[in-house]
């Protein structure tokens, strides 16, 4: 599934060409991309036909487009979505599965093909909430002036946790949080509601920067742990996004249909069988929520909480 480096880079592609853009037309292909969208608002082409797209959106693994409405686009990725800037009459994506038509004040008319193989993404219109803190929802990259849609989110998306590299992250919030979790460490980071924008690839790869096994309690963290892996974690997220992401396959591509490379930047995820970069001891793979974990058993080892204890001292 595309993780936050990967959405950022989708979002990065997608802000100039659909900024201040109007939609002109929109056609969709195969209404299962379009599970998320609530009819009770209205037809989801006909909330999009002649708006003015403002910007786009990411907070976490949620992307979307804020309308000159009090609505956005909202869109996920799922497991292998994809969002494809084309000219006008190329050849169909293959798994196409809708398609916006944009008028652009100076790029001219563009389409926006929105192709998901295996159908988990979707596509939604969403009516915009105020954010519970008044700080803006997502990471646009703008620094204009403020603007209504600045501190507004979908809300289908306002449950979720901002994610690391949001400016508004609260570092203190989450090792506050993080102190009262009983789950391993990775569960946690897997915690939308806790952090945003992490999955498999990154948290592996996190506790690995921080020599942290995944099932270590994260209540028994102590403070400095915590911070040495928050810290881990944005670096690894701001490297990944560097590369364009980590692809396996075509499943994940920007919008221009091109690959990320950060898979060979990859310490830990994917290295089973192979020796540990610090260690030399062989990495190995474990079964994790229907799913792997991959670490190095001597770099990261448990370490249980005496019997009575709380953990460490914050």
């Amino acid at each position: 599934m595309p993780e936050l480096p990967e959405v950022e880079v989708v979002r990065r592609g997608l802000q100039p060409a659909v900024t201040n853009a109007v939609v002109t037309g929109v056609e969709v292909f195969d209404e299962r991309s379009l599970r998320r969208h609530a009819p009770a608002g209205g037809a989801f082409a006909e909330q999009l036909v002649g708006r003015r797209i403002l910007a786009a959106v990411r907070r976490g693994k949620f992307l979307w487009l804020p309308l000159e409405s009090d609505r956005a686009l909202v869109i996920h990725l799922g497991m292998s979505g994809q969002v494809l800037l084309r000219n006008p009459g190329a050849a169909d994506d293959r798994m196409l599965r809708i398609r916006l038509t944009l008028e652009h004040p100076s790029r001219g008319e563009l389409w926006v093909n929105f192709v998901d193989q295996r159908i988990f993404g979707s596509m939604a219109v969403d009516t915009m909430v105020a954010t519970s803190d008044g700080l803006p929802g997502g990471y646009s990259g703008m620094a204009t002036a403020h603007a209504v849609w600045q501190d507004h989110i979908p809300g289908q998306v306002a449950h979720i946790a901002r994610d690391p590299i949001d400016p508004s992250f609260s570092a203190r919030a989450f090792f506050t949080a993080l102190a009262q979790k009983k789950t391993g460490i990775k569960r946690a980071l897997l915690d939308q509601n806790l952090i945003s924008g992490i999955g498999n690839i990154y948290a592996d790869e996190a506790l690995f920067a921080a020599r942290i096994h995944y099932e270590q309690p994260a209540a028994s963290l102590s403070r400095a742990k915590a911070t040495t892996l928050l810290a881990a974690v944005r670096t690894i997220l701001h490297r990944a996004l560097a590369e364009g992401g980590t692809s396996f396959d075509a499943q994940y591509v920007n919008v221009n249909g091109q690959a990320g490379y950060f898979a060979h930047s990859l310490e830990a995820y994917g290295r089973q069988g192979h020796p540990c970069s610090r260690c030399g001891t062989l990495i190995v793979r474990e079964q994790f929520m229907n799913r792997g974990s991959h670490f190095c058993p001597h770099c990261q080892r448990l370490t249980r909480p005496r019997p009575g204890s709380e953990g460490p001292p914050r």
